[in-house]
């Protein structure tokens, strides 16, 4: 039986980012935009949970503050399927057997 991860615990990357790396470095979205070479707009985005992670983004959180580029890309799947859990109802197929 494989085990569900309660989806509360499944927290968009960019919230996180913000909160425990971002805003504790002292520094704007401007500034993270800046240091990171991507626009304000993509950090922005990023940052407020209205875009995903890309892996390439991680990249840069890797190298700019130490972070393991793995580990925010796994925060994304997880965040994502936890989204895709909660209207897995509506999601319809037809079973193939095996």
């Amino acid at each position: 039986m494989a085990i569900r991860l309660h989806r509360s615990f499944a927290v968009h990357p960019g919230v996180w980012l913000r909160q425990e790396i971002v805003e504790p470095a002292g520094m704007s979205v401007t500034l993270a935009a800046e240091r990171l070479h991507v626009t304000r707009q993509a950090m922005s985005n990023l940052l407020n949970a209205n875009s995903g992670l890309s892996a390439e983004m991680a990249i840069r959180f890797e190298k700019a503050f130490g972070l393991k580029a793995d580990t925010l890309v796994r925060m994304q799947a997880a965040y994502e399927l936890a989204q895709a859990r909660e209207r897995e109802g509506e999601i319809a197929v037809d079973r193939v057997a095996a």
